[in-house]
């Protein structure tokens, strides 16, 4: 089925959630203030890469404590042209791929639900085999509370992308993405939703010691749709879930990043946000307040 069939099929669609229940009600999004965050394709640079002064010289702030987006957030386009086009850390090129991709971020919450609006425009196509045929359009975003995963207040999700992880060059193709001695009991973990297009379902997991992508209690709804060449696509999570859901607070931040697979893609080969932080009534990078 092609994507602007399936999009407009359930343009008018808010999905139920996990366990079912009654639809939230969705804000006024034309009262909630947009976000532009440019993901970038990030070819090959796990956690490893970042963290060797070797070869990448930002490992040094790191260790003083700066975040990557306090040095890259203004060139974030920059870096996609160098690895999209095999100039930097990308072995494997995709002829036409898009390079980055400038999103709007919207939140909010109501007391009981938060509520994330990602709108993009759809990148051309690069033509290339697709990796993923059933979920032309993957998004997901991850959550992290009290900088508990190493480097997660400074890195943002990519302490759960390493060197050995599936699709990266001569790795396991069965290993999934991992957080250095993750543990749901103690806390250390990112908490993650995922839309996929093709198969018109949300999915609420995590990432400790290896990616679950279901068995969340906190994902309400998701719901995406494609008009014209312009998709959004609307999460509605519940701020307290169970085990693996990071329970949202009013008055706090988390850590906060995103990614899609556009053109098909899988694995590696989509387009990644810098990790910053969203607050609930603070002050914040994405900020959700109450409506």
């Amino acid at each position: 089925m092609k994507q602007k069939t399936l999009a407009s099929a359930m343009g008018a669609l808010m999905l139920m959630g996990m366990g079912g229940g009654a639809l939230a009600a969705a804000p006024d999004w034309s009262a909630v203030p947009a976000t532009e965050v440019v993901l970038f394709y990030p070819g090959v640079s796990p956690l490893e890469w970042i963290t060797k002064g070797t070869e990448h010289g930002g490992a040094r702030a790191l260790k003083k404590g700066e975040t990557c987006a306090d040095c890259h957030d203004e060139e974030a386009s920059d870096m996609g042209q160098k690895m999209a086009s095999g100039q930097k850390i990308e072995p494997a090129p995709i002829p036409g791929k898009a390079a980055f991709i400038p999103v709007k971020v919207q939140a909010s919450h109501d007391g009981e639900n938060l509520y994330m609006r990602f709108a993009w425009k759809q990148p051309a196509a690069s033509g290339a085999a697709p990796l993923d045929a059933k979920n032309p359009v993957k998004i997901a975003f991850m959550l992290e509370d009290g900088g508990k995963v190493e480097l997660a207040d400074q890195a943002g999700c990519w302490a759960t992308c390493h060197l050995d992880s599936r699709t990266m060059p001569g790795a396991d193709e069965a290993k999934t993405k991992y957080v250095k001695d993750g543990s749901l009991a103690g806390g250390k973990f990112y908490d993650l939703h995922q839309w996929r297009s093709g198969e018109n379902k949300g999915f609420d997991g995590h990432v400790a010691e290896t990616r679950v992508m279901e068995g969340g209690k906190a994902l309400v709804s998701a719901e995406g749709k494609l008009s014209g060449d312009e998709w959004s696509v609307v999460f509605v999570r519940k701020l307290a879930g169970g085990e693996g859901d990071v329970t949202l607070v009013p008055g706090n931040a988390y850590n906060f990043g995103f990614a899609i697979h556009d053109d098909s893609a899988a694995g590696r080969f989509h387009h990644v946000s810098l990790g910053y932080k969203l607050g609930l009534d603070t002050d914040a990078h994405i900020k959700a307040a109450k409506q």
